[in-house]
């Protein structure tokens, strides 16, 4: 059964110092580096996603100047920024496929974004037949679990990470966790895998 990574927006806007950082961001980006090293090899894919919107926009009203942090935010992730870029922390060499979302448009899930060469992340999955997917990345309650609950209504197997997470405040963190554990996501460890 061929397997995926994913791992979903470990961004420097989402990390320490940047516009909308996850306290821990820099903690998870070393340590889903150090993961890779061991355990690049076991996966048919490796697929990273950034945010990556349009300069000059508010992408489909993505991009507020008074945000509402539900569904509009202060600029981040503009395409070409070193906001947009990903977290030195994090080492990028295993990724096999970089996969850009919310080019002018809101954009959450992994799944809404694309590679360069214009693929989606489920005709990725299909093209590798792969069927179970783990998820590390940021945000927790937002990304995160986007990515996740959309890899479940594919049909996939879905395996969570949770040392491998961060979110961006505790309570909606334990609430996203708990709906996708109840939508048939495993929490686990990666170090127990």
């Amino acid at each position: 059964m061929s397997r995926a990574l994913f791992i979903v927006d470990v961004q420097n806007d989402f990390t320490e110092g940047g516009a909308l950082a996850v306290t821990g961001g820099d903690a998870v980006a070393r340590r889903i580096s150090t993961y890779l090293e061991a355990h690049a090899g076991e996966y048919a894919l490796v697929i990273a996603s950034r945010d990556w919107h349009d300069p000059d926009s508010d992408n489909g009203g993505h991009i507020s100047e008074s945000p509402d942090f539900v569904d509009t935010w202060p600029l981040h992730c503009v395409a070409e920024s070193l906001g947009a870029e990903y977290d030195p922390e994090f080492d990028p060499t295993s990724v096999t496929h970089h996969v850009k979302k919310g080019q002018g448009v809101p954009a959450y899930s992994l799944f809404e974004g694309t590679t360069d060469e214009g693929l989606s992340v489920t005709a990725l999955l299909d093209q590798h037949g792969v069927l179970s997917v783990d998820v590390a990345g940021l945000a927790t309650d937002h990304c995160v679990r986007a990515s996740a609950a959309d890899a479940i209504s594919h049909g996939r197997h879905v395996r969570i990470f949770t040392d491998l997470i961060a979110g961006v405040a505790p309570e909606p963190s334990e609430a996203a966790l708990a709906e996708l554990a109840h939508a048939g996501a495993e929490l686990a460890e990666s170090s127990r895998h």
